[in-house]
């Protein structure tokens, strides 16, 4: 018994607290359409003079800081680490040896390839020789060429590999990362041994809205700041811009960032791209909030001032900036468009301007 009152008693509670939110919800509905129909039939409405002003396109975007170019070394050949020549935070030049892997049995590879293509040279040289008395068929003499070039694609494969046991930096950078010791055994699968990121050149990665990115193109000067070096002044170029925007609706952008002397900026940072347009000419802008329904509808209400009444005017919109839409057509300054209470309105209907 005292189960079931105690079920009834929280239904009672869960029923008040739904009714006190759905009342709540009406007054604060009540609230923001209390500018409409006020007396005598007129609808409150908000409105907005149309006057031209000065078109603002600066804007500023937060980004991270990547290196321009990073690489993970990987090994080529199986064998033992005999000699490493740079420790972790060794600045490194392309070319410049990084490490070196027992060549012992590498070498012993190459001598017999050398070995084996000597031999076929000699071999080919007798065929030749006998082919011209006829001791020998052309399809023999073709054999002993054949084996030639072979043995001398093995030689060169095994040169190479024997070059490959000096282990080279591709790229200039810097040492970030060492996997290996003397003494370790790594194999031929692809062993990593060192991590090589170059942050003289870096890229500044941000993303832009559709408003902003129809104003960028590639090859634009960019100013870039970073609060770790407010002092500091450092300049970029955009090298990309993505043409399909990703799930938030924004478009990526890459920016190459040049590096201080003393190479200050570090990859993981944040940095701010500073974008600066010139300076435009006015244009007739209106609250986004003017256009019925939607910015592509193309429609707005305007003041009739001598009747109070509301006329719907075709315009053509421009540019989105922020809150405010540039009209290119349709407006002229001195008018007063209507900013809110659109839903109520049709052509020539009575309005009363809510101050």
């Amino acid at each position: 018994m005292k189960r079931v009152i105690t079920i009834i008693v929280v239904i009672v509670i869960a029923l008040g607290a739904i009714a006190y939110v759905l009342s709540n919800n009406k007054k604060k509905n009540e609230e923001k359409t209390a500018f409409i129909a006020k007396g005598s039939g007129a609808v409150a409405v908000r409105v907005a003079s149309v006057e031209k002003k000065a078109v603002d396109l600066d804007f500023s975007a937060n980004g991270n800081f990547i290196p321009k170019q990073e690489l993970n070394l990987l090994n080529e050949n199986a064998g033992r680490i005999s000699a490493i020549y740079v420790k972790e935070g060794d600045r490194v030049s392309r070319g410049q040896s990084l490490a070196r892997i027992d060549a012992e049995i590498i070498n012993t590879d190459r001598q017999t390839a050398e070995a084996t293509y000597q031999n076929a040279l000699r071999d080919e040289a007798r065929y030749q020789s006998s082919y011209q008395t006829g001791g020998v068929t052309q399809q023999q003499l073709d054999q002993a060429k054949l084996a030639t070039r072979s043995a001398k694609l093995r030689l060169q494969a095994s040169q190479k590999t024997l070059s490959n046991a000096v282990i080279k930096s591709p790229i200039n950078g810097i040492v970030n990362k060492k996997y290996i010791e003397i003494g370790a055994f790594v194999n031929a699968q692809g062993t990593q041994l060192f991590e090589i990121v170059d942050v003289s050149r870096l890229k500044l990665k941000v993303n832009v809205n559709e408003s902003q990115v129809a104003n960028l193109k590639i090859g634009d000067k960019i100013d870039i700041k970073s609060s770790v070096f407010p002092t500091d002044k450092f300049s970029g170029q955009i090298t990309f811009i993505a043409p399909k925007a990703d799930g938030t609706l924004n478009f990526p952008i890459e920016i190459e960032v040049a590096n201080n002397a003393k190479n200050a900026l570090k990859a993981g940072m944040y940095g701010t791209a500073v974008f600066n347009f010139p300076q435009q000419a006015p244009s007739i802008l209106i609250p986004r909030t003017s256009f019925v329904g939607s910015v592509s509808s193309n429609e707005v209400f305007v003041l009739d001032k001598a009747s109070n009444t509301s006329k719907l005017r075709k315009v053509v919109a421009g540019r989105i900036l922020g809150e405010n839409v540039e009209i290119l057509e349709g407006l002229n300054e001195g008018e007063t468009v209507i900013t809110s209470g659109q839903i109520n309105l049709t052509e020539g209907s009575p309005v009363s301007i809510v101050k």
